[in-house]
């Protein structure tokens, strides 16, 4: 009687923590509603099909090239670097056909690929308004069997990076920084838009068309992000020694959300004080991404660090997003359309970095700083320098063969229209007579130029 009484405790506490998985994988999935919105509100309105349309992409494509390959790929790089045992066959039929009994691969197979997809989706914001889709969907591909999976073979899969002791509870570096890295060095590769700098190196700004749309994609992804690190936490069920049911480790649960909280709202304040004390300015899209960039921050570490470390990291993940993002525009000259390197990229390193600074183990004594510290620095530089070296690569290879970005012309007309054939705002799409003259043009409603008279297209305001 008590075995079956367990059993059934067993069936019951497999199906909770199953639906848990579930649930918290369909909020990350909402996320690419946030990131549709958040990148749709900071481009042109000539250029909202082709966003949308690259983040509908980046999902269909992207998450079965991980089930074909990728997620076996990174089970194979995870034998090959850490030691471990591994089959190349069966990394791959573990997952096309598993075994009876074994019902949580394809939901932990689906709860690895909403991971995958995020930073996939993430490099779509730094090249937007002209790279060619069919350059952003083949690199898409690569990254989704190849480029991420070796990361995660490398620190998830029981890689050398996990042996070391790398430190990434839910992806602010394997997941965000990768994906941060990987939009600049894209952005870079590709050049920046048409007149988004002048010759002696002054920035024109190009604003985005919604902040609306902007700020509502960012309250979409803090919610989604729940998901990323209370749902990494812990199941809730657990079967005790004496075949009973408990519940899963919730101080650990309370400890993620809490920090995640004031995580994301430290990070408000901080990239808005800083704004306002360059500018006078209280910024709202940088308010918005500060946001962002706190969540960030803090999703590497938030299981394992003492609360007033979620506010100091948030704050400075806040604060370090308007010096960073002006580093890039007026320094590197890289024109990162949604500031995806400061949102994800810094914001990501700096969060892994400050482990060791608030780590529990350090504050109750188990662990060492420097202990803590080398592994955090070995994977933050692996993963950064991969992501570099493999995204160079591939767009690289696309601008040696001219495949990287759309035409001047098709630039200028907008994308929308020249990738899609479609007007986005079709009633706001004629020109509007009572708008100011631009060198014998008019600035239409979306920002551009219609051609009145005789227009030089490199005068031309986009």
């Amino acid at each position: 009687m008590n075995s079956v009484l367990q059993s059934d405790l067993s069936a019951v506490v497999q199906g909770v923590n199953l639906v848990w998985v579930l649930t918290v994988t369909f909020l990350i999935f909402f996320m690419h509603a946030g990131f549709a919105m958040l990148e749709a509100g900071q481009v042109r309105s000539k250029n909202v099909a082709n966003q949308l349309t690259k983040n509908l992409l980046t999902w269909s494509v992207g998450v079965v090239v991980f089930f074909l390959a990728g997620a076996a790929i990174s089970t194979i790089v995870g034998g090959l670097t850490g030691g471990g045992s591994y089959s190349v066959a069966g990394a791959f039929m573990d997952l096309y056909s598993p075994a009876a009994g074994n019902v949580t691969a394809w939901v932990d197979w689906l709860f690895g690929a909403v991971f995958a997809m995020t930073a996939a989706t993430i490099v779509s914001g730094a090249v937007a308004g002209r790279a060619k889709l069919r350059a952003y969907v083949t690199y898409t591909i690569i990254l989704a069997a190849v480029i991420y999976p070796v990361v995660v073979g490398f620190t998830w899969a029981g890689g050398f990076l996990s042996a070391l002791g790398f430190h990434d509870f839910a992806g602010g570096v394997i997941v965000h920084a990768m994906g941060g890295i990987a939009g600049l060095t894209a952005a870079w590769i590709i050049g920046p838009r048409v007149n988004r700098f002048n010759d002696d190196g002054s920035v024109n700004v190009i604003p985005g068309h919604s902040m609306t749309f902007a700020v509502l994609g960012t309250l979409i992804l803090a919610f989604g992000w729940y998901g990323f690190n209370v749902g990494t936490s812990a199941s809730p069920l657990a079967l005790t020694e004496s075949g009973g049911v408990a519940l899963g480790s919730f101080e650990t649960v309370g400890r993620v959300a809490l920090v995640t909280t004031l995580g994301m709202a430290a990070g408000a304040i901080g990239a808005a004080a800083v704004a306002t004390y360059r500018t006078g300015k209280v910024d709202t899209l940088y308010v918005a991404n500060g946001v962002l960039a706190g969540l960030v921050g803090i999703t590497s570490i938030a299981d394992a660090i003492v609360w007033p470390g979620a506010l100091v990291v948030g704050l400075l993940a806040g604060a370090q997003l308007p010096v960073v993002f002006e580093f890039v525009e007026k320094r590197l000259q890289i024109d990162d359309v949604c500031a995806v390197f400061p949102v994800h990229g810094s914001a990501g390193v700096l969060g892994a970095l400050a482990y060791p600074l608030f780590a529990t183990g350090v504050w109750d004594g188990s662990a060492s700083f420097v202990g803590l510290a080398i592994p955090q620095i070995v994977g933050v530089a692996v993963i950064a320098g991969w992501t570099f070296l493999a995204t160079a690569v591939v767009f690289g290879a696309f601008r040696a063969v001219g495949q990287a970005r759309v035409s001047r012309q098709h630039e200028l007309e907008g994308l929308d229209s020249s990738e899609h054939g479609v007007d986005t705002y079709p009633e706001f799409g004629g020109p509007d007579e009572s708008g100011a003259r631009v060198d014998g043009g008019v600035i239409r409603p979306d920002g551009g130029v219609t051609q009145t008279d005789s227009v030089d297209d490199g005068d031309e305001s986009i």
